[in-house]
């Protein structure tokens, strides 16, 4: 499936522009880790694009969150492997833990595009491009900011062998990208 084809049937089943903005960062940050690791950059930014298709149909219920879009993305022909990665991002509602490099760059980065956001709005400008690295990891140690981002989600990044500013470095510069074209 194409990129255009992917964004409407996300635009299909999510109305929140703020979540449409959410995937497409999550889109953009899993090509450049896509790119980085050598791996299939157009599926891994497809996962990171439909990642949340269900998170309208679902109110947002962690315990189906990631299990009831399966249906949606099988028939739209989504290989395999990135359903599996986009039904294991949320693990309350996952079958089965976490385990390869796509499914935690799938869990760390669409996580932390939420923290960079979030950074990117305390800032005057308002400006993805105004954070740094050093903000988002000072952010990360205050439970209170963000409160409902999960620190250690983004941790995982940990396990694909990224240190955390090496991580938010990727991710940012992926988003800073295409700031214009994110609605956050």
């Amino acid at each position: 499936m194409d990129k255009e084809s992917a964004l409407k049937l996300l635009e299909k089943h999510v109305k929140n522009p703020r979540m449409i903005a959410h995937c497409i960062a999550s889109e953009l940050i899993m090509r450049k880790l896509a790119q980085h690791f050598g791996e299939n950059e157009e599926e891994w930014g497809l996962a990171g694009l439909l990642h949340d298709i269900d998170v309208e149909i679902t109110e947002g219920n962690p315990k189906t969150h990631g299990q009831q879009c399966i249906p949606i993305l099988l028939e739209a022909g989504i290989p395999e492997n990135v359903i599996e990665a986009i039904s294991l991002h949320n693990e309350e509602s996952a079958p089965v833990p976490r385990t390869t490099i796509f499914h935690y760059a799938l869990s760390a980065g669409e996580t932390l595009s939420g923290m960079i956001f979030a950074t990117a709005l305390v800032y005057p400008d308002k400006k993805i491009s105004s954070v740094k690295v050093k903000s988002v990891t000072k952010r990360m140690k205050d439970k209170r900011f963000a409160a409902s981002v999960k620190r250690e989600n983004i941790l995982e990044c940990e396990k694909i062998g990224l240190q955390l500013d090496e991580f938010v470095g990727l991710c940012l510069a992926a988003l800073i990208e295409k700031e214009n074209d994110l609605l956050f």
